[in-house]
């Protein structure tokens, strides 16, 4: 069987990519600009082209066919769009990457199926996915466009760390003040709940989706089994770095409007996703994929990930401005409560 997969090289793709250039079953390309070849499996086929060209990408696919087409790159309608033109025809099925972003938050229970309702008031990334599954299923339903929704939660790797507060560069300035003693921002108290999910144990439940007909036409969540509040999050993560955890908890409120003028955009990422508690309900997936679940705990994920950044240092790089910024907010707070 024959996978094209636009991207391949990011944190959920590689997971799956990885799993199945080990499945005789499969012969695997990926269509990206060749940025990271270095992740990529010798056995795996690159077609290198710019996605968003689609002239270039439908003659670099001409004559080609596949049983399985995955998206992971496709943040708004136009890319569902161009893909539509580009495969229909071309492709048995077409699996497209959307977020647990779009569920409703709060959602009426705060355990999570797929038949929550779609909605995001906060979060423009998750109303373009919700947009993206709108176009795709009205496509499915109105010409038999064979396309499958997966929704993940939040998926990590081994160059990836799960944090709730973090500036424009990424996990590592936190990691180095947890190192330097500094206090670290927590969203509100830290005991809402969160799903984690390795990325290999992301794959496992992606992979039994492939060629799968029970798969046409629906929409599935695929995280781990492990939900943990974000104490013990930051705590783990603190443990594995071998330092105290020293939390400062800040409303989700204040940082979304705190971080505004420095762009970050916490209104999204905190108020609109991980603000709030969520579990989520994996019957569905489970049906189709009787091996899915957590098999990497996130205490042995932020090992691996751990690891992997004291091995490759160069990869990483520190964020003085979130840095200051984190000093600013707790200064603030710290002097409003003086002056009360």
């Amino acid at each position: 069987m024959k996978a094209l997969f636009i991207g391949g090289t990011g944190t959920i793709s590689t997971g799956i990519v990885k799993r199945l250039s080990q499945d005789p079953m499969w012969e695997v390309w990926l269509l990206n600009r060749g940025n990271r070849s270095e992740v990529v499996p010798q056995n795996v086929q690159v077609i290198t082209c710019d996605a968003h060209d689609e002239q270039a990408v439908a003659e670099k696919i001409s004559g080609m066919t596949f049983d399985v087409v995955g998206e992971f790159i496709g943040f708004s309608v136009a890319d569902v769009e161009r893909d539509y033109r580009l495969f229909r025809g071309k492709t048995k099925q077409y699996i497209y990457i959307s977020s647990a972003s779009a569920y409703h938050k709060p959602s009426a229970d705060y355990v999570i199926t797929e038949g929550t309702a779609l909605a995001n008031p906060h979060w423009e990334y998750s109303r373009n996915k919700i947009a993206c599954e709108e176009f795709l299923m009205k496509k499915y339903r109105e010409e038999g466009f064979p396309v499958t929704i997966v929704r993940p939660s939040h998926t990590y790797d081994e160059r990836n760390i799960p944090l709730g507060v973090q500036g424009k560069k990424g996990f590592y300035q936190v990691i180095r003040r947890m190192q330097e003693g500094k206090p670290v921002l927590i969203q509100g108290d830290g005991t809402s709940l969160w799903t984690v999910t390795f990325n290999s144990d992301f794959a496992i439940g992606y992979t039994a989706l492939m060629g799968n007909p029970h798969a046409i036409g629906e929409a599935f969540q695929i995280t781990g089994d492990e939900t943990l509040t974000w104490n013990q999050i930051y705590e783990t993560i603190a443990k594995a770095l071998d330092v105290e955890l020293h939390p400062y908890y800040v409303s989700s409120a204040f940082l979304s409007a705190a971080g505004d003028k420095y762009g970050f955009d916490f209104e999204g990422s905190l108020i609109g996703d991980k603000a709030v508690s969520v579990k989520f309900d994996n019957k569905k997936i489970k049906r189709l994929a009787p091996d899915m679940g957590t098999h990497v705990r996130f205490d042995q994920g932020v090992q691996i990930a751990l690891q992997y950044v004291l091995d490759h240092p160069d990869e990483f790089e520190e964020d003085p401005e979130f840095d200051n910024w984190c000093d600013k907010v707790i200064d603030a707070l710290e002097k409003a409560k003086e002056e009360i």
